[in-house]
């Protein structure tokens, strides 16, 4: 979890995070079945926080290009991703407890074995856990979209960020984004449109299809019924 107790203090210490409630834990509303979850399988599947890059090779038993997402909610996608895409490590990234009580269980349900999580501010997990160059791809689906004009500055894709992100991934990893806030999408093309060491891998210079690696959400499939939009973007590394 973040050591941070308010969005002013993540603020004041340089720190983007995805939700405001995300710096209190909420076990309370954990179920029994998520907690059991947790309890059994954490040493299993769970990273905890250090100060200095994990081996992921060790981690995982093998060599194998390694996905990381930022705030996997309840782990439906990260879990779906996970299992049809065995050639690949993935590790989860989200602070709000019940989501990663559920997304266990799912792993377990499974028998997957290619899913590791953290529960942990993801910036700091990126800057000190996870070693430069070792991602093949980072996926932040649905962030916060913060859309009040006056909350833009807390919206996580911001140019440090962009740079942070590029450290970790290898030569020709990617950054996917997508979102379901037009305004959003408009701010994550401005800002990784200009950031040095990107290319945009959108044919027109901004969106690209939804790939087919990343599940179509039933919040999604509910916005399309609806005429609702969502922009996917990705980014290559080039240097």
């Amino acid at each position: 979890m973040s050591k941070y107790k308010s969005q002013e203090e993540a603020e004041a210490a340089g720190v983007y995070v995805r939700k405001v409630q995300s710096f209190v834990k909420r076990e309370g509303r954990l179920t029994k079945g998520q907690a059991l979850a947790i309890e059994t399988n954490w040493d299993n599947f769970g990273l905890d926080f250090q100060p200095e890059p994990y081996n992921l090779e060790e981690v995982f038993g093998r060599s194998a290009p390694v996905v990381l997402e930022i705030g996997f909610g309840m782990g439906k996608s990260l879990v779906e991703m996970a299992a049809a895409e065995p050639d690949k490590n993935f590790i989860g990234i989200e602070v709000h407890t019940p989501g990663v009580g559920a997304c266990l269980a799912d792993i377990v349900e499974q028998g997957l074995n290619n899913v590791r999580l953290f529960e942990y501010d993801a910036v700091e997990i990126l800057k000190q856990s996870i070693a430069d160059e070792s991602l093949a791809r980072v996926q932040l689906y649905f962030p916060d979209p913060w859309h009040k004009k006056r909350h833009h500055k807390r919206r996580i894709v911001q140019p440090e960020f962009a740079q942070l992100i590029r450290s970790k991934l290898a030569k020709d990893g990617v950054f996917h984004m997508a979102t379901d806030w037009e305004n959003y999408a408009q701010h994550m093309l401005e800002v990784m449109s200009v950031q040095e060491g990107f290319e945009n891998t959108s044919e027109t210079e901004d969106y690209v299809p939804r790939p087919d690696f990343r599940p179509l959400t039933k919040f999604e499939q509910r916005g399309h019924r609806l005429g609702h939009g969502v922009w996917d973007l990705i980014f290559r590394k080039v240097n």
